[in-house]
């Protein structure tokens, strides 16, 4: 499971390419050089190829999500959790930038759950969650 949390922060001693690459490079037990044309794909595709060498506090908050985002993605046959994403993007309009981060990657995650609070309803413009509160 890849996890996009708060609560699950990139390494701040770590640039943009290294946080992304830690995934393959200790599950997969592959070189650094071997996902670094990959990473550099996934980056172009959000038109972030400049932050590669960027260091996470550099970082906007949407930059920072992809980063997370990506990240999760590298762990294999990825099942994607994303936990609070407002917690991380303050912006309500930005349920849309989600969506189409996770378009922009589909082929290579299996599933994506997104978890939020339920008074973040409106931001998402309904919920799985039933509605009788159980």
């Amino acid at each position: 499971m890849g996890i996009v949390s708060p609560d699950i922060p990139l390494i701040s001693n770590l640039d943009v390419l290294g946080n992304i690459a830690l995934i393959r490079e200790y599950h997969g037990n592959l070189p650094r050089e071997a996902v670094e044309d990959q990473i550099r794909d996934l980056l172009r595709r959000f038109d972030l190829s400049a932050i590669a060498y960027r260091r996470i506090a550099v970082l906007s908050e949407k930059d920072r999500f992809v980063v997370m985002l990506l990240r999760a993605a590298m762990v294999m046959e990825a099942m994607i959790l994303i936990d609070r994403p407002f917690r991380m993007l303050h912006d309500p309009r930005d349920y849309g930038f989600i969506l189409t981060s996770l378009k922009k990657i589909d082929e290579w995650y299996k599933e994506c759950h997104i978890f939020d609070y339920s008074w973040n309803e409106e931001r998402y413009g309904g919920t799985d969650a039933p509605q009788d509160g159980t």
